[in-house]
Order: structure tokens, then C-alpha cells, then sequence
């Protein structure tokens, strides 16, 4: 009797093989002895070709990225928590309470088993923590050398509460501008550890889900306008952004910018403006001026939001859109959106 069942299919592989993502029973063991265990919940155990998920009324937010950061594990986090916050985030700025996400990993062929196990329970703690599950997803390997190590795409939906309008179109002359941390925390920590640069200093990523905090927010304080999260561009290219979008000028105040000593040293080493570094944790806000002191006082309670600082005000709309930074000297500026790429590969 001629044996067909494959004789690796049971060995216990140290890194990812080609046939991990050819369909097979290869396939299968590594979705059953990896993922379904780690990411185990209601709707993935279902085991469907997707997830069936109930039916809300009302609106909701969807969302999608993808995540090739370099190097994959660095101070303060990682692809796998990084990919859950991200995705969270967005749905967040949407007004959304994110609910369902997918993951799927796109793995290079030779990856070690061990750096996958690890990113897929950190992945796991942030979506916990987030209070949000992972319903379907889906795992391809390519040829060693055809991708850089892992590549991970997420999608989410959330529900928006009735009440809740988060638009640029909202936003109006007078509004408040708020960013709920310091900034430009992880682009340097990106750079510093993917050039083997020792600042000497405590730099940490600042990746992190913002949700509960803003949830908060947004039922303390339903009027407000608009939310972005700063990644990729800093803070500059995302309040470009929405100046164009809504036609306004905006004025920010230098001196009332979060940036710690340590990320500020670095980029003055580097000649970089903390302006256009990106972020992971840190959310722009724009509401009403006299809803200023409230919102604040809400943020500060959050660890996420300790940092939290008024830093400008819409001086007026249906303009020509415009980013305006005062120094401590009265001295104005204009800040572009970034052209071209600082850090690459930076999420």
C-alpha cells in the first residue's frame, strides 16, 4: 500500500515553509495550533470562509491598512500591536466604536516561527485591550527575498453612536485645535533603532489604541468636530490635510506643542522637525473653543492623554487653506504637508 499523507506535515517547523500558505494540511495546522487559539472568540470559531457578524442599526465605519514597518519588534511595540492600533485609531477618528477586525500576513519563506508566535499574541493583548475581536483572516508565504520578513493587512468596522458627526465639513472659525500627546515619539524610535543610533535616552514608541479614552470624549463631549490620527506626515501633513479639505487657516502655537526633551535632541541631531515625524498614539482633535477646558480635563485623565495640550485655533474658513506655526518669538511660519518620504517603512 503506496503512503500519500506527507511525511513533514506533523514536524514541528522553526520557521515558515513555502506550504504553510499553500492551502494544505500544512496550511491548516498553522491556523489551528497558531492562530485559532491565540485569536479564539465567538465569530472566528465559527470557522466560516469569513465571519458572520450581527447586523446594527444605524451607521458604521470600515477602515483598512497595511503595515510593513522595519524592523518589526522595536521599543514599545511591534508590527502585530501596531497593525490592532492603527486600525483601531482609524475607526476611531471616524466616531466609530470599533467593534470586528481582520488580519491577514503576508510571510516570507524562512521566517521563524517563534517572531510569528510572538506577533500574533501581541496582536491578541492589543485587540483585548481594545475590546475588539478578530473575526477572519488569512495567511499567504512568498519565496524567501520576494517580501521583508512579514507584512500584515487589517480591516475594521465600527459602530457610530446616533449624535456623533466627525467631519472636516464640521469643523468651524474659532474651533479649539487639541493633540492628546506628545508627538513624533515613534517615527524617531523607528529611525533610531533601525540605524543602531544610541541616544542615551528613554525613546519608546508611543503606539497605542485610543478608543476608550475618545469614546470618553465623545459622550462627555458629542460636538466635536473633527479627530485624525498624525502617522505617516507628522502632525503638519495631517493638518494639511484637513485644511484642504475644509478650506481653513489654522494657527498652531510652538511653544504649546508637546515634544519630550529626548525626541527633540534627537531630531535637532538629525535635522529633523518634529513636525513631520510620525505618530501612533496621539490623535488631533478639533471642537468648539468654549469646549477647550472640558476636553482636556476628560484626556488628562487618561494615561494616553496626560499630554494632551491646546495647541492652535482655526483662524478662519472658506479660505485658502493654510498651516501657520508661531514660535515663542511672534515669529510665523508657514508648514507645508511633506514632500516626498522622511522615514520610510515607518508603519
Amino acid at each position: 500500500m503506496i503512503n500519500m499523507d506527507c511525511p513533514l506535515e506533523e514536524k514541528n517547523f522553526e520557521t515558515i515553509q513555502l506550504a504553510h500558505g499553500g492551502g494544505g494540511r500544512m496550511s491548516q495546522k498553522l491556523i489551528e495550533r497558531l492562530f485559532y487559539p491565540e485569536f479564539s472568540n465567538p465569530y472566528l470559531n465559527q470557522q466560516h470562509d469569513g465571519a458572520v457578524i450581527p447586523i446594527v442599526e444605524g451607521e458604521i465605519a470600515y477602515t483598512t491598512d497595511s503595515y510593513v514597518v522595519n524592523p518589526i519588534f522595536f521599543n514599545g511595540g511591534d508590527i502585530g500591536d501596531l497593525a490592532i492600533n492603527g486600525t483601531v485609531n482609524d475607526l476611531t477618528c471616524c466616531g466609530a466604536v470599533p467593534k470586528f477586525l481582520t488580519s491577514a500576513f503576508i510571510i516570507e519563506e524562512g521566517f521563524a516561527v517563534s517572531d510569528l508566535k510572538r506577533i500574533v499574541a501581541s496582536m491578541q493583548k492589543a485587540a483585548q485591550k481594545a475590546e475588539v475581536c478578530i473575526v477572519t483572516g488569512d495567511t499567504k508565504v512568498v519565496d524567501k527575498g520576494k517580501c521583508d520578513k512579514i507584512f500584515i493587512n487589517t480591516s475594521g468596522i465600527g459602530i457610530i453612536p446616533k449624535g456623533i458627526k466627525i467631519h472636516p465639513s464640521m469643523i468651524k472659525k474659532g474651533d479649539a485645535v487639541i493633540i492628546t500627546g506628545a508627538i513624533a515619539e515613534h517615527g524617531i524610535t523607528i529611525l533610531s533603532e533601525r540605524g543602531n543610533i544610541n541616544f542615551e535616552s528613554d525613546l519608546k514608541s508611543d503606539t497605542a489604541s485610543l478608543n476608550k479614552m475618545i469614546q470618553y470624549l465623545l459622550k462627555e463631549i458629542p460636538q466635536v468636530h473633527l479627530m485624525r490620527d498624525p502617522t505617516r506626515g507628522g502632525i503638519s501633513s495631517t493638518l494639511n490635510e484637513i485644511a484642504e479639505a475644509a478650506s481653513l487657516k489654522i494657527l498652531l502655537e510652538e511653544e504649546a506643542i508637546p515634544v519630550k526633551e529626548s525626541v527633540l535632541a534627537a531630531c535637532d541631531l538629525l535635522g529633523l522637525d518634529p513636525l513631520y515625524v510620525a505618530n501612533e498614539g496621539v490623535m488631533s482633535i478639533f471642537l468648539p473653543k468654549n469646549k477647550t477646558e472640558r476636553a482636556l480635563e476628560i484626556l488628562h485623565y487618561f494615561e494616553e492623554g496626560k499630554n494632551a495640550s491646546l495647541i492652535g485655533y482655526v483662524l478662519d474658513s472658506n479660505c485658502v487653506p493654510q498651516v501657520i506655526v508661531r514660535n515663542k518669538f511672534g515669529t510665523m511660519r508657514v508648514v507645508e504637508m511633506l514632500s516626498g518620504e522622511q522615514l520610510p517603512r515607518i508603519c
